[in-house]
């Protein structure tokens, strides 16, 4: 057997890596935090609306004296200005040797500011100017309320043709969904837009259905909150945990069986604690020791 087949081979039996997010809270005062995850993990730094940029900065200089690899969230429509945006992310790159984020429009329906996209976050240049090279975007399986599908995908055609054009790693980084079909359904449906950008894709973490509930109705995700409220009505109580494996075993075999597929990796929403989620990461398989070295090089 070659290298080659060997490695293929191991490629098919291997789980699918992740990355996890954080609060700025976890991120800052969590002990739980030192050696919770493999080295080199991708870390998200989740954006809740704060107003200056040291609290987020000082959660990403922690996840990486941590050996982590912070991705803070950039809320485009509630940066207040362009020197605002330059001031947070040079805090990032000198403070916390940030050179990955996850560019998002921010959940507001008017911006605040100067930014009324994510799209023209990336077109300011000030991502570059600080060598942010990794730059990861939003996708919705489930669609979004506050624009058509059609929308979506061209906002996907101009960030893939921003990353052609200035040398930027761009990928997808999506919102948790509990539909294996529709979530893969999605991801192949991009390549017939002419979309090929690395997918990484969202799922919920160990959490209550309870919990699970109240999360996806604070992030619109219609069609999820259908589907656990059927879940909910057959189960003895709502307080019944959810197994993230219904969702990532299919996308996993999707993963594994399918040469070509643009998904890289899920990417973990610790609805229920950031513990229980690397609890059940490691168990199954998909922690590794520097874990995103690879995916850098393949965005």
């Amino acid at each position: 057997m070659t290298d080659t087949m060997a490695q293929s081979d191991q490629l098919k039996m291997a789980p699918i890596p992740a990355s996890i997010e954080v609060t700025a809270k976890q991120a800052l005062e969590s002990a739980a935090l030192p050696n919770l995850f493999p080295a080199g993990t991708r870390v998200y730094i989740a954006d809740l609306g704060f107003t200056n940029s040291q609290t987020p900065a000082r959660a990403a200089q922690r996840l990486r004296d941590l050996g982590y690899e912070p991705v803070p969230h950039i809320a485009s429509r509630r940066i207040t200005s362009k020197s605002a945006l330059d001031e947070r992310i040079a805090r990032f790159a000198q403070e916390a040797g940030v050179t990955d984020v996850l560019v998002i429009g921010g959940g507001l329906t008017r911006s605040v500011g100067e930014f009324d996209s994510s799209m023209t976050v990336l077109e300011s240049a000030i991502l570059d100017r600080h060598g942010i090279e990794n730059i990861g975007v939003a996708g919705h399986p489930e669609g979004n309320p506050d624009f058509s599908d059609d929308v979506a995908i061209e906002a996907l055609r101009l960030k893939q043709a921003f990353g052609e054009r200035t040398g930027a790693k761009v990928r997808i980084v999506t919102q948790f969904g509990f539909s294996p079909d529709r979530i893969i359904d999605w991801s192949q449906t991009l390549a017939l837009h002419g979309i090929d950008l690395p997918v990484h894709l969202g799922v919920a973490g160990p959490a209550r259905l309870t919990t699970l509930l109240k999360y996806a109705a604070m992030c619109g995700v219609g069609n999820s909150i259908e589907f656990l409220k059927k879940r909910a009505l057959s189960l003895s109580a709502l307080a019944t945990n959810h197994s993230p494996e219904s969702v990532v075993g299919p996308i996993e075999n999707h993963w594994r069986q399918t040469p070509g597929t643009g998904i890289r990796q899920i990417h973990v929403f610790p609805f229920g604690g950031i513990e229980k989620s690397a609890e059940w990461l490691e168990a199954r398989g998909s922690w590794r020791e520097n874990p995103q070295h690879a995916d850098y090089e393949s965005n």
